[in-house]
């Protein structure tokens, strides 16, 4: 990628990443009627923040102190754990005695391990015990899926991905090979259960994973039609990072007598430094936006923008300046988003640029700035867009740009 950052074109190539709000194209004051960032931005600033998520909460266990089976302990440990995060040192033991649980928790906090590791188990300990996970998005499912395989090597356990935009075909043999674990997102799932590929009465442990997220993008419907159908003995498991009134309304149907595990600290993690970005010409919004990726420091860029069409029109520009640079939206192909994603997360280019679906969930290490290149729709949106970069410790900076 370019090196050099600076903060608008007018500036030097090389200024450094210290955003201070003097500097020239940037403004703590303007407002836009959609959304507003910059009440959420200035409180974020000024406020207090805990910088390690994890070191807010006192940890009580090892992973030998949760008694599973010796081969997934063994996985665990080659797959570089050592001790569990918060939300696992909470939900593990929870799961593994059968409790149906409601888990709340930051973005990047390791949920996904949280209930792979005991759901895993329990199928070792009882090779007819089987696991539905539902998930928003396919990016998340073959993430999921992903780690599934980590933590499940060599333990003779498979899986079924259901996702829409692959191949139907394969996901059908995959599910006629009766796996255990089943992981997809509601379109394809709703369409194996009316074709009869996939009998919801067969599950023991059901995992609705970001289910703010599905609510947010108008998967009700579908959540309680698979509720209605699911066993009413089953393990039932629910991770969100917020519970509103819709959320609510679905746990209700859902969990019995859950246990609820909250390790949700500061919406805003101190490491993340926000600012705004004032755009006075909108001509020179591309512009400016080269200026910032040339810049020092700007390694690994994750750009959102609200359309399928403006973010694939604003890939293929900065491609042509000379950028590398993929897009990520609902317009491409299974095959193709999955390709991108993954030449993003081992650094084959530099700049994704992404609908939201890329802002819930996904694991991306090493990104070091979030461009918010079109406003979030919401308060929340914004939160999770921002929570891909600032990771595992590490400063990240997030700026949203501003008419």
């Amino acid at each position: 990628m370019y090196r050099g950052f600076h903060s608008s074109s007018s500036q030097r190539r090389g200024g450094s990443n210290n955003f201070s709000r003097g500097n020239r194209g940037y403004s703590s004051n303007r407002r836009v009627v959609s959304f507003d960032p910059t009440i959420l931005i200035n409180t974020a600033i000024n406020t207090p923040q805990v910088r390690d998520t994890q070191k807010a909460f006192e940890i009580t266990h090892t992973f030998n102190d949760f008694k599973l089976s010796e081969s997934l302990t063994k996985n665990i440990i080659d797959h570089g754990y050592t001790d569990p995060t918060a939300i696992q040192d909470r939900a593990i033991p929870v799961i593994l005695s059968g409790q149906d649980l409601i888990g709340i928790a930051n973005t990047g906090t390791g949920k996904t391990a949280a209930f792979l590791i005991p759901l895993i188990d329990n199928v070792i300990r009882d090779r007819n015990h089987k696991v539905l996970i539902i998930t928003p998005t396919r990016e998340l499912a073959e993430q999921i899926r992903d780690e599934f395989y980590k933590f499940a090597r060599g333990l003779q356990i498979y899986s079924a991905l259901c996702i829409g935009g692959d191949s139907i075909y394969r996901q059908k043999g995959d599910l006629n090979r009766n796996p255990n674990f089943v992981i997809g997102t509601p379109g394809r799932l709703k369409d194996f259960v009316r074709t009869g590929n996939l009998d919801l009465s067969r599950f023991n442990s059901i995992v609705l994973d970001e289910a703010d997220r599905m609510v947010d993008i108008g998967f009700v419907g579908e959540i309680k039609y698979f509720i209605s159908m699911l066993p009413k003995n089953r393990l039932s498991l629910f991770f969100s990072a917020t519970l509103d009134e819709k959320v609510r309304g679905i746990l209700n149907a859902f969990v019995r007598n859950p246990v609820t595990v909250s390790v949700k600290t500061s919406e805003f993690l101190g490491n993340i430094e926000q600012k705004l970005v004032h755009v006075g010409d909108p001509t020179r919004k591309v512009e400016m936006l080269h200026s910032i990726l040339r810049g020092d420091g700007v390694e690994k860029v994750l750009i959102f923008g609200r359309t399928k069409h403006g973010v694939q029109k604003l890939s293929d520009s900065l491609y042509d300046n000379g950028f590398r640079a993929g897009a990520i939206h609902g317009n491409k192909r299974q095959s193709q988003r999955a390709k991108i994603l993954d030449n993003f997360k081992r650094n084959n280019i530099d700049i994704l640029v992404a609908t939201d679906v890329a802002a819930r969930g996904l694991d991306i290490p090493n990104v070091t700035h979030v461009i918010n290149y079109d406003l979030p729709e919401s308060r929340e949106s914004y939160t999770h867009r921002i929570g891909r970069t600032g990771r595992a410790g590490k400063t990240g900076f997030a700026l949203t740009f501003v008419n």
